[in-house]
C-alpha cells in the first residue's frame, strides 16, 4: 500500500471482499461508491451498502469519481493497484489470512489503512471476547464442511481454523482444498455437517460436482446439519466468529445428553 498521511475522505472500493471493511469502518460520508457485488446475499455488510453507489472496478470509472483511496483485494484485475498508484491514487489491499490471528492482523491493517484504528482495535476486541466464550478444546465429535460445488477443505485454510476454534475435529484428515472424501463417507460418517453456501442461487453444482453423488447427498439428510450462511465465511473476517459460533452450539448439542 503506499503511504497515506491523511485521513481518505473520497473512498471506492473495488470487490466485495474491500467493500466489507469499507463498510465497517467508514462513515457513509466518505464513500464514493463499493462494488456491484456489496448488496448481494454474500456480502455480509449488505443491508449497510444500501443507498451508496455502486461502481463497477473499471479504471476510467474509478478514476472520473477522483478518489483520494481505492480499496482492493481482487476488484480491477491483477494490475489495478500498479494502475492507480501510477495515477497518483493510493491503494489498500486487503491482505490474505489463513488463520483467526491472520484475520486480527488484516483487520488491523486495514483499520490503520482507513484511519479507523480504533474501530479495528474495537472488532478485534470482540473476537477475542467471543472466542473467549467457546468452550474450544478439541474433542471426538468431527465436522465435514461441505459446499454446492463439493469441496471441501483441511488443515491450511481458514474454514480449518474454524472448526478448531468450535471445538471440533476436521473430518477431512487431507491438507488443502479438495472435492470431498466420497469413498471415505461410504463406510465412514463425520458427526456434524457444516454446510456453506447451499442458500446461495448462484453457487450450484454442475454436472461433475460430487455433490450430486447419493453418498454426499445422505450426509445432509442423514448427518446433523448446520447452515452457514455464505456471507460468514465468502470472505474470512470477524464475520467469520457467527459461523464458529454455530458450530460450537452444534457440538454442544450433539454431546448433550437427551433428557426426553
Amino acid at each position: 500500500m503506499s503511504d497515506i498521511t491523511d485521513r481518505p475522505m473520497r473512498i471506492v472500493s473495488l470487490d466485495f471482499c474491500s467493500d466489507q471493511y469499507v463498510l465497517k469502518l467508514v462513515d457513509r460520508d466518505r464513500i464514493l461508491g463499493v462494488s456491484p457485488d456489496a448488496k448481494k446475499q454474500f456480502s455480509y455488510m449488505r443491508d449497510t451498502a444500501d443507498g451508496i453507489a455502486s461502481i463497477k472496478p473499471i479504471a476510467e470509472d474509478v478514476i472520473l469519481k477522483k478518489p483520494d483511496l481505492v480499496v482492493r483485494s481482487y476488484g480491477g484485475g491483477p494490475n489495478a493497484a500498479h494502475f492507480f498508484e501510477q495515477a497518483g491514487i493510493p491503494v489498500l489491499n486487503v491482505g490474505w489470512a489463513n488463520d483467526l490471528d491472520g484475520v486480527k492482523r488484516v483487520i488491523s491493517e486495514m483499520s490503520a489503512g482507513l484511519g479507523e484504528s480504533e474501530k479495528g482495535n474495537q472488532i478485534i476486541a470482540q473476537m477475542d471476547d467471543r472466542l473467549n466464550a467457546i468452550q474450544s478444546s478439541s474433542g471426538d465429535v468431527t465436522a465435514l464442511y461441505m459446499t454446492p460445488t463439493g469441496v471441501t477443505s483441511g488443515a491450511g485454510s481458514l474454514v480449518h481454523e474454524m472448526l478448531l476454534a468450535a471445538g471440533l475435529t476436521n473430518f477431512q484428515d487431507l491438507p488443502g482444498w479438495r472435492s470431498l472424501p466420497l469413498e471415505r463417507l461410504a463406510y465412514e460418517q463425520p458427526d456434524i455437517i457444516a454446510a456453506a453456501f447451499f442458500e446461495s442461487k448462484t453457487n450450484h453444482k454442475d454436472a461433475w460436482s460430487a455433490m450430486r453423488h447419493p453418498v454426499a447427498k445422505e450426509q445432509m439428510i442423514e448427518q446433523p446439519t448446520v447452515m452457514l450462511q455464505g456471507a460468514w465465511t465468502a470472505c474470512g473476517s470477524w464475520f467469520l466468529l457467527d459461523a464458529i459460533e454455530a458450530l460450537a452450539s452444534a457440538k454442544y448439542e450433539s454431546i448433550t445428553p437427551d433428557d426426553n
